[in-house]
């Protein structure tokens, strides 16, 4: 659920428009993560609340929005090209009306991957956040999505959980010995691609979503700010 303060936005992409939720912070400088959803998600969903509630409570002002295709109550993802048209359309808007002091972009798994791409081919950033980055289709780890990654050069903060079927340990370990230092892995034990984590595990999806803001918090202070 968004913040009482969270300002609608409506953003043109194109010929077309969707619909943003910007969410102030009172992080010094301005931190701002511009944050996409995943595939089967919106900008309201339950995970883009989680990861919004984490962050904006550690001073971080957040933008949200949905892809064109969402917009339109479609289920199914517009072309990789118009994820990053999309994005790119958000980040000018914010860039216009905001001037943030720091700018993150990133989003979770599908939302990620669009950014990623982004970022690869020169979009200006501050950093890269991936939550839930899907490296391959769940039950096809042969069709990595990792070509790209390398040409990256901003900081970026990547966490995964060790149970996510669309980011196997193993093979992201040996992605990022392709990757440059300015990678970080963060793996959050037990939990899948919706960082939840089982009642066997011993703690619960809101630690989870602690311990991912805490190594945000810490990426920034560290490697961006």
């Amino acid at each position: 659920m968004a913040s009482a303060d969270a300002i609608s936005w409506r953003i043109p992409v194109g010929g077309q428009e969707t619909s943003a939720l910007f969410q102030p912070g009172f992080r010094e400088p301005g931190t701002l993560f511009v944050c996409a959803h995943g595939a089967g998600g919106h900008m309201r969903d339950r995970g883009m609340d989680q990861v919004a509630a984490a962050l904006h409570g550690r001073g971080l002002s957040l933008l949200r929005f949905n892809f064109l295709y969402k917009e339109k109550g479609s289920s199914r993802p517009d072309p990789m090209p118009l994820l990053e048209q999309t994005i790119e359309a958000v980040v000018q808007r914010a860039r216009s009306e905001i001037a943030p002091g720091t700018l993150i972009i990133g989003g979770r798994s599908m939302g990620g991957r669009a950014a990623s791409m982004l970022v690869s081919r020169g979009c200006d950033s501050d950093g890269l956040l991936l939550l839930a980055y899907p490296l391959h289709p769940a039950g096809q780890p042969e069709k990595l999505r990792d070509a790209h990654l390398p040409a990256i050069a901003q900081p970026v903060l990547c966490l995964n959980g060790t149970r996510d079927p669309l980011c196997n340990r193993e093979l992201m370990e040996n992605v990022l010995q392709r990757v440059g230092p300015n990678w970080r892995m963060h793996w959050l034990e037990g939990a899948d691609h919706s960082f939840h984590v089982l009642k066997s595990s011993g703690r619960t999806d809101a630690e989870v979503m602690h311990e991912a803001g805490d190594a945000v918090e810490g990426w920034l202070q560290e490697a961006v700010i």
